[in-house]
């Protein structure tokens, strides 16, 4: 049985959970998703160095990660790769700002990044704590529990 104070850190950890992915998913798979075909997006890739199709397998990846890590339903193992995926473009985006424009535009990304992280760390909060105090994550947590790294043992029949 969870104690009050229990039910409340998990509550605090499961808003700021949600207020910091819904954060993402808007700002990296929401909007590119409506403003990847604008001039200013073409502008912004070709002032990068990029190709043009660069510009919409981007934008197909983000609205892809924004999926996976906005339904509760995911395996942990996709939302995993969404972060990584999130995390490469951060990097990335910084790196090319950095190098191109300068350390102004390159906090852009680097929020971004930020926002992530804390995402990320509170992810992995709610899944811990759902492990520990029942066993196994329940209907309402994030997403199920599979862990697929590991092979289920065989059992021999000598």
């Amino acid at each position: 049985m969870k104690s009050a104070t229990e039910n409340r850190s998990l509550k605090r950890d499961r808003i700021i959970y949600w207020i910091f992915t819904s954060l993402i998913v808007i700002l990296e798979s929401v909007i590119p998703a409506l403003t990847f075909n604008s001039e200013m997006a073409k502008e912004g890739i070709s002032h990068l160095g990029f190709p043009d199709y660069f510009r919409i397998e981007l934008t197909v990846g983000k609205i892809l990660g924004g999926i996976l890590l906005i339904l509760p339903m995911i395996p942990a193992r996709l939302k995993e790769w969404a972060y990584v995926g999130f995390g490469i473009t951060f990097i990335s985006a910084m790196t090319g700002h950095l190098v191109i424009d300068g350390i102004s535009e390159a906090m852009i990304p680097f929020i971004g990044l930020v926002l992530l992280t804390v995402s990320y760390i509170f992810y992995h909060r709610i899944k811990n704590q759902s492990l520990s105090t029942t066993g196994t994550m329940g209907k309402a947590d994030l997403s199920d529990s599979k862990d697929f790294s590991r092979p289920k043992p065989q059992s021999s029949t000598v």
